[in-house]
């Protein structure tokens, strides 16, 4: 009997044990935003747009200010910050068949549910799954893929703006949340994403109607003619010249859309804020980490362009931010780090397992000040490889100090820049003898990296 009764108390114990190392992990809200370009944030230095919240996000946080995405497309990048892999690996991107139950198993959505997490998905989801698995791995969820920026809001006939509807439904995910069990709450928001479909192409707000009234936004970089000539045809008469067509092609239209596009973001922001203070008001905001990324980058007219999906910087380029609030914050890093890295990052803040499958990294090191604990990466494999002719497919390599890529229905076609001296990439070194070798290294590195990063 004292025996069993020895027993009893030890698995109690054990068991008591195991509650509390539930009980302290962390809830996690990870914020997605479409379309959002790295420096369409106050905190990158941009003097014009208005991001109070991020930007405190940003200085009591960790700021990535090298953070990009593999595959500028949303869907493929969508599916690659869900699963951890690059598109050549999960081979997911808009026409394609569904993601398979192999990387929906071990997304990060289906181990924070294994592990316990009271889950939830608002917003744009933006991948299918096969078997529709996406609607069995939540607790709470609410996508928002079609039907326009302004909804009518449950028992009104008041119009509201998605964005602030999606606020609504994650102050009442937290409020609702099981007490003695930690969340995890993926928002996904449509917004800074053009209404491609409206002439208007930038639908924010209406509290926000006045806001940049008074601004003039400086013209974009390399937006004159002889930019855009030095495109490859195949680019300049793609959806990226067609897209510049509908939203910059006139001084007064592109002032008119950027502040479109920044109200967007703005408004974003203010749901931010409004999170935040529900966090406080519920005792939870010392107990919840925030990271913020965008999907990716965007084009407001260099070039003469729009959209995204190309190689160049304001393509691949966007902002991250995690912030968690037992580490201290102030912190700016810039080394190399890409969407791939957040589901790996969110598990570890969460204590599970990282699967040895994935390809990205886990950041968590850099927001505790353990630098030398997180493996630089001194290049990364950027691609995109959708087989659509108004959207030139293209694969390359950037380092710090250079980019390389080429368009896969025409190898010969080929870039390099020299960032460090050639931030905006104005000047193309292929064909330059001095620079033959470094080209020549770069392909070798680009077809390794696709040899290692496809098995």
């Amino acid at each position: 009997m004292i025996l069993l009764k020895k027993i009893v108390f030890l698995l109690v114990v054990g068991l008591a044990g195991v509650l509390s190392a539930q009980d302290s992990r962390p809830n996690i809200i990870f914020i997605l935003t479409d379309d959002q370009r790295w420096d369409a944030i106050g905190y990158s230095g941009n003097t014009i747009i208005q991001t109070p919240e991020m930007d405190k996000l940003a200085k009591d946080g960790t700021y990535f200010k090298n953070a990009f995405v593999t595959t500028p497309i949303c869907a493929a990048s969508r599916a690659s910050i869900m699963t951890g892999l690059y598109e050549r690996k999960h081979d997911y991107t808009f026409r394609q068949p569904p993601l398979r139950n192999k990387f929906i198993d071990k997304s990060y959505f289906s181990l924070l549910k294994k592990a316990g997490y009271y889950n939830g998905f608002l917003g744009k989801f933006g991948v299918k799954f096969e078997d529709h698995r996406d609607t069995t791995l939540f607790d709470v969820y609410k996508p928002e893929n079609q039907g326009g920026y302004f909804r009518l809001t449950h028992g009104s006939t008041k119009h509201e703006h998605l964005t602030d509807l999606m606020g609504a439904n994650a102050i009442d995910f937290i409020k609702n949340a099981p007490d003695g069990k930690p969340f995890a709450l993926s928002i996904s928001f449509n917004a800074p994403h053009a209404a491609d479909s409206s002439p208007e192409q930038y639908v924010w707000p209406v509290a926000l109607d006045t806001m940049y009234q008074n601004v003039t936004i400086p013209p974009p970089l390399l937006g004159d003619d002889d930019s855009f000539g030095k495109l490859p045809k195949l680019v300049r008469e793609g959806f990226n010249r067609s897209r510049w067509k509908w939203r910059y092609d006139s001084p007064e239209k592109y002032q008119k859309m950027v502040k479109g596009y920044y109200r967007m973001i703005s408004g974003v922001d203010r749901v931010i804020g409004r999170i935040r203070a529900t966090l406080d008001q519920e005792g939870l905001s010392q107990h919840t980490i925030l990271i913020l990324i965008g999907d990716n980058g965007y084009f407001i007219g260099e070039r003469q362009m729009a959209g995204k999906w190309l190689m160049y910087e304001p393509s691949l380029r966007v902002p991250l931010i995690i912030y968690n609030p037992k580490d201290k914050g102030g912190k700016t890093i810039d080394d190399l780090v890409l969407n791939v890295d957040v589901p790996s990052t969110l598990l570890e803040f969460a204590n599970i397992e990282i699967p040895d499958t994935y390809q990205g990294k886990s950041l968590v090191g850099y927001t505790h000040g353990e630098d030398n604990k997180v493996s630089k990466r001194d290049y990364f494999l950027c691609e995109h490889l959708w087989d659509f002719k108004p959207i030139p497919a293209s694969e390359g390599i950037r380092s710090e100090k250079y980019k390389y890529f080429r368009y896969l229905h025409d190898p010969t076609l080929e870039e390099l820049y020299d960032l460090e001296n050639d931030p905006g990439e104005e000047n193309n070194l292929v064909g330059i003898k001095e620079f033959e070798k470094i080209l020549q290294e770069l392909r070798n590195t680009c077809e390794e990296s696709i040899k290692k990063l496809s098995k």
